[in-house]
């Protein structure tokens, strides 16, 4: 039996994300992967935006924290 872990996304977006992209067919493991390493760099994101606003003295996050904490995932 395999165990779930709880999951912010939902598994039907990550099915219409890969059709969107060009995927014939997606298996429910690639679906499923996709959603694991989104949750994962969206994780990642949410904590240096985080840091951003602590360091700005800040306690609310704003937009420009985030795009700023996910530059390091996009190529320029």
């Amino acid at each position: 039996m395999k165990f779930m872990k709880s999951t912010e996304l939902g598994l039907s977006a990550m099915y219409r994300i890969l059709k969107k992209s060009g995927a014939e067919r997606v298996s429910d493991e690639s679906a499923d992967e996709l959603r694991r390493v989104i949750e994962d760099i969206a994780g990642q994101i949410a904590k240096n935006a985080i840091d951003m606003s602590n360091h700005a003295g800040r306690k609310t996050v704003k937009a420009e924290d985030v795009k700023l904490a996910s530059k390091q995932f996009f190529k320029s």
